[in-house]
């Protein structure tokens, strides 16, 4: 629950539409700030249940969404890739939660960062053993709870 204390507070607004078409944009944004291109046969839109603190699920149509996309980008350019990521979404109201620059495929590039204003998330890794799956580079965002406009929110 992202809501603070008030479990009723009200939810911020968006057709699902809408939040999907802002992540396709905001990955294609932080992928052309670290030069790097996207594959878009792998794109994965998953919309999910907002779960309560005691994990409820409210029946008004909220959800979040977790959206993803792989880049090809070799595991040579990972550590580039979450530097710069690291220093753009600073400047950008964002705070890194996970941050590790590529050793191996053991211990793999990670950067995890969420806006202190909105809860919207950003993470971005490595992702693939190299050994049987290619070693290429995961963009993912995903929105705080939402509710679609023009639905009454649950209140609790």
């Amino acid at each position: 629950m992202s809501q603070g204390d008030d479990v009723n507070a009200p939810l911020p607004r968006m057709a699902k539409d809408d939040a999907l078409r802002w992540a396709r944009d905001y990955t294609a944004y932080v992928a052309k700030l670290t030069e790097v291109e996207l594959l878009p046969d792998t794109e994965k839109v998953n919309f999910e249940d907002c779960l309560g603190k005691n994990d409820e699920v409210a029946e008004d149509g909220r959800y979040s969404l977790f959206y993803y996309i792989y880049s090809p980008a070799p595991a040579s350019d990972h550590t580039r890739i979450v530097r710069r990521l690291r220093s753009e979404l600073t400047e950008r109201d964002y705070e890194v939660t996970a941050y590790r620059e590529f050793k191996s495929a053991y211990e793999s590039a990670i950067l995890w960062a969420r806006n202190k204003k909105n809860n919207y998330s950003v993470e971005a890794d490595t992702v693939g053993s190299g050994k049987l799956k290619p070693q290429r580079f995961s963009f993912a965002v995903r929105t705080p709870c939402m509710l679609p406009p023009g639905v009454k929110q649950q209140q609790f």
